[in-house]
């Protein structure tokens, strides 16, 4: 293929991207809602079938949180399992959404796995609403469980690479507070399409009124909430972020008192961590687990399956199964594109309008690509960046852009029940495992979709979202039979937790 020739079937296959997203924009706008209807209620904004499963997942979250909040009556007496309690009190606590009706959990229930809770959502948009209804997120859930094994972000110059940290950019990267995942705890509560907070002082004013306060002040220290707050405080935090420009802490507080906030910013955050490596979040109790104990056996399906993982379906390389001294967290904590295709039906390519206190959350509409690892690194479209970035990194940008970090494999098909549609990939465009394996088995086999091909998924893969340092070394010709990528499927389905108790 000549210069001339190759170009047209990069400009061709960009078209033929766009207007899958356009034609899918044009359907969202008509559930999810056009730009003069952004500061409308969820009741016109989402289907009903998604307002009845949001509406069952936040009376399960109500429970939990009443549940959690009995327990203060009478604290455990070990420091430990204090901070746990704090944790799991505050991940649940919808106070701390600014309009007081997003917890964390929202987005990560313990029956799929400390992931999205809602099938309807999964099958169709991939990402979930914000605090603000109307304001959807640019990315699918990722699980909390197991994510507080991670290391801190750090450049391995064996490797030359970036290793470590958490969300699917790694910007949470641990370097500040020794932890990723306390870090990303700071992300959701001042992202303006999660939990929308504008200042994060507003997270800890909301929880200085809740009633874990004294236990927080117990385990943290009296001076954790002794701040004077301004007398407009719950205005300020009643107003979506993100704050205006010219005044990017709106909670006016002394010098003083924005230290004490953002310490107790940091506690709240580290209690969370706290919580998710505890053994009711990061459990270890798959069949996978029991197995490897000899307290099971592996079916033959699932033994030829874990055999294909460890070889000829290359699985291991990146998401590792343990070595000596290794927990096996099925994952290397580094980042790969996968050549996962762009998700038409995210509502973020439908997020480039103002909405009506001035955001628009993706300026760049249909035109949007994620880019990932190197999309941090330079500071590109970050809707929350609760860490800094290491300058010293910023010249491995061009060699991440497009790439997201590698997940565990760990509780990826734990549903509540068979039918339950889970979303898989960065963006939500797989809905399956069988068809994540597939697409790794035939990503380079299979041909380009065209526009409205019914064999997508099955006989042919749209382009990806981006071809920068694409993998092409561990997938997309595997030569996998049917009934090994089935295999395959059995296996992974013996990593979901709760196979044994404790």
């Amino acid at each position: 293929m000549g210069p001339f020739s190759g170009m047209m079937f990069l400009l061709t296959r960009a078209r033929c991207v766009n207007a899958r997203i356009a034609a899918a924009t044009i359907a969202i706008v008509a559930t999810v809602g056009s730009a003069a209807v952004w500061g409308q209620q969820a009741s016109d904004t989402l289907s009903p079938a998604a307002l009845k499963e949001i509406a069952e997942v936040e009376a399960e979250i109500d429970r939990i949180e009443a549940d959690t909040l009995e327990r203060l009556a009478a604290p455990p007496n070990n420091e430990v399992q204090q901070i746990e309690l704090l944790g799991k009190a505050m991940l649940y606590d919808k106070q701390l959404s600014v309009n007081r009706n997003e917890a964390c959990a929202f987005c990560h229930m313990p029956e799929m796995g400390f992931t999205g809770p809602v099938s309807e959502l999964n099958r169709t948009t991939g990402s979930y609403p914000g605090s603000v209804r109307t304001r959807f997120s640019n990315r699918k859930p990722q699980s909390h469980a197991y994510a507080p094994l991670s290391p801190v972000l750090h450049y391995n110059p064996g490797q030359g690479d970036l290793v470590g940290g958490n969300f699917w950019d790694m910007r949470a990267t641990g370097r500040r507070l020794g932890n990723p995942a306390a870090e990303q705890a700071e992300g959701p509560p001042t992202n303006p399409v999660e939990m929308g907070l504008a200042d994060f002082a507003c997270a800890v004013y909301r929880a200085s009124q809740r009633p874990y306060r004294a236990l927080f002040e117990g385990v943290w220290g009296a001076q954790a909430f002794a701040i004077q707050w301004p007398s407009d405080v719950e205005d300020v935090c009643s107003q979506p972020g993100p704050p205006p420009a010219n005044d990017p802490m709106p909670v006016h507080l002394t010098k003083l008192d924005r230290g004490r906030a953002a310490a107790t910013f940091d506690q709240m955050a580290q209690s969370i961590a706290n919580y998710e490596i505890s053994g009711e979040v990061t459990a270890f109790t798959s069949k996978f687990d029991a197995v490897m104990a000899n307290k099971a056996q592996f079916t033959p399906q699932e033994q030829v399956g874990y055999a294909l993982f460890r070889g000829k379906a290359k699985c291991n390389n990146c998401h590792r199964d343990g070595g000596p001294g290794e927990d096996p967290l099925f994952t290397d904590f580094t980042a790969s594109n996968i050549g996962t295709p762009a998700n038409p039906m995210l509502p973020y390519y439908a997020e480039q309008q103002p909405d009506e206190r001035g955001y628009a959350a993706n300026p760049a509409g249909a035109q949007y690509v994620d880019s990932g690892v190197g999309g941090f690194l330079t500071e590109r479209n970050l809707l929350s960046h609760p860490s800094a970035v290491d300058a010293r990194w910023r010249p491995m940008a061009a060699e991440t852009m497009g790439r997201f970090r590698v997940p565990t494999l760990r509780n990826v098909d734990k549903r509540p029940y068979p039918n339950f549609v889970k979303a898989y990939g960065h963006n939500g465009y797989f809905k399956s495992l069988k068809s994540v394996v597939h697409f790794y088995n035939t990503r380079d086999v299979l041909q380009r979709c065209g526009p409205k091909d019914l064999g997508e998924g099955t006989t042919c893969w749209p382009a990806p979202e981006s071809t920068d340092n694409m993998n092409t070394k561990f997938m997309g010709r595997l030569g996998l039979s049917d009934e090994e990528e089935n295999a395959l499927v059995s296996f992974l389905q013996t990593l979901t937790d709760g196979y044994f108790q404790r």
